[in-house]
């Protein structure tokens, strides 16, 4: 179809169609005959991005990968490589990236949504980028899958709820990188936990002890300024990583809060930089403990840590009036329903991706941005408890104006937080630092 605007209007009525057919038990398969291809664009070369778009290059249907961006070359080139690799043993012929479709630097993004025949876009870059790029991506009227997290601040979250009410206006799908929620052993646990299997949830505990990510890639020497430094070591540095608590751990808070259908109305923390003392690690702590108070009175008791030969553990954890549940093992491991899952597994990486493209075919409603930069929200809170030392309530937090994201982006400009003399970075010190 010559007219983009036709052919989108072809796809959601097409796929509307398939859904009314696949109910009536007529062959669904006869959507493919009509070439309905989803155009996809990857903004975010790096590790999860080439495996969120290998993940959505195969799912059903025509699919293809038409523009690639990233703020470096080699980082897209080396996407690029990988995303082949992963598929040259299913659908290589779904890889159709021109060399005028790759877009390099700040403002690649802008160059990609500028395509009218791209449907959907791929938000893989460090977080810190997320809200600027997914309120983009909505005013271009494209669906989005975007990573987690979905912000490193305040008003990057606000930015996002703002942008997902358009998405929903627009009828634009949303998906999030929070795939535990299409995890089959997390959803029939959550299903019976939220059935009453071991009463009413009481506490909650939740944790990301590991001995760490990977270490900062390019040295100051190999990068030409302060800004290009800090991109390419993004992991250490707040404005694009939002601390591990935010980066990573994440998922084990959003569990929790799935488990509550809600968010905490306050919190208290401690933590600090017990190993990671070198300049080389920027400017985020090593390890976190907060305590999270919802409405109701009850507790999620959360941990992180980046530290080696110490207690390791990526799980969530419930108890309940009746008994208590190992959430991330999908056991009831006591009550009076103990219970174990032994059904099938699936690979809910995989699975997220095919929910959503299956939603954008069929038409049907579909957006995971509430959720997703609630939780956020929920990390960043816990992170200004610990940073401050100070208890942090809800409504101060998610209305704080501070903001922690440069002014300017471009490889020249200054990042919100530079080195001193010595290449020491000013780290936060709880009861010194404000940040509401």
């Amino acid at each position: 179809m010559s007219d983009n605007t036709t052919r989108r209007s072809f796809l959601k009525t097409s796929g509307a169609a398939i859904g009314a057919a696949a109910t009536l038990g007529v062959n669904a398969g006869a959507f493919a005959a009509n070439d309905e291809t989803i155009r996809v664009g990857l903004i975010g070369c790096g590790g999860r991005g080439r495996g969120a778009a290998s993940q959505a290059l195969s799912t059903e249907g025509p699919v293809e990968l038409v523009s690639m961006a990233d703020a470096f070359t080699d980082r897209l080139d080396d996407g690029l490589k990988a995303i082949k690799k992963n598929l040259a043993n299913s659908n290589p012929d779904r890889i159709k990236v021109a060399d005028d479709r790759k877009y390099i630097g700040f403002d690649a993004y802008k160059e990609m949504l500028a395509n009218d025949d791209i449907d959907l876009i791929i938000l893989a870059t460090p977080p810190g980028f997320r809200p600027i790029h997914f309120e983009a991506a909505i005013d271009a009227g494209k669906h989005v899958f975007m990573e987690k997290p979905v912000a490193t601040d305040a008003a990057g979250v606000r930015k996002v709820l703002a942008a997902v009410e358009e998405a929903k206006k627009k009828d634009l799908k949303v998906g999030v990188g929070l795939q535990r929620h299409h995890q089959y052993t997390y959803l029939e646990t959550m299903k019976r936990l939220k059935d009453g299997a071991i009463g009413d949830i009481v506490a909650m505990r939740a944790y990301w002890n590991s001995g760490g990510v990977w270490d900062p890639r390019k040295s100051r020497e190999e990068c030409r300024t302060e800004m290009e430094y800090q991109m390419r070591n993004w992991y250490y540095y707040n404005w694009l990583c939002g601390d591990h608590i935010t980066e990573q751990h994440i998922h084990n808070i959003d569990v929790c809060n799935w488990l509550k259908d809600d968010y905490p109305v306050e919190c208290i923390g401690m933590g600090g930089r017990q190993v990671r003392t070198d300049p080389k690690y920027g400017e985020i702590f090593d390890h976190f403990a907060v305590q999270y108070k919802y409405a109701d009175g009850s507790y999620m008791f959360s941990e992180c840590r980046h530290i080696r030969n110490c207690f390791n553990s990526v799980s969530e954890h419930a108890h309940g009036s009746k008994g208590y549940s190992n959430i991330g093992g999908a056991q009831i491991v006591s009550g009076d329903d103990k219970w174990r899952y032994r059904g099938e597994k699936n690979n809910p990486y995989q699975t997220e991706h095919d929910d959503l493209f299956a939603a954008i075919r069929a038409n049907e409603p579909y957006n995971e941005g509430e959720y997703g930069a609630k939780s956020t929200m929920t990390s960043i809170m816990g992170r200004m408890a610990v940073y401050s030392g100070k208890p942090v309530k809800w409504d101060a937090a998610i209305n704080s104006e501070k903001s922690i994201m440069p002014e300017d982006f471009s490889f020249d400009a200054e990042p919100p937080t530079v080195p001193d003399e010595n290449g020491a970075y000013p780290i936060p010190v709880p009861g010194v630092t404000e940040v509401i």
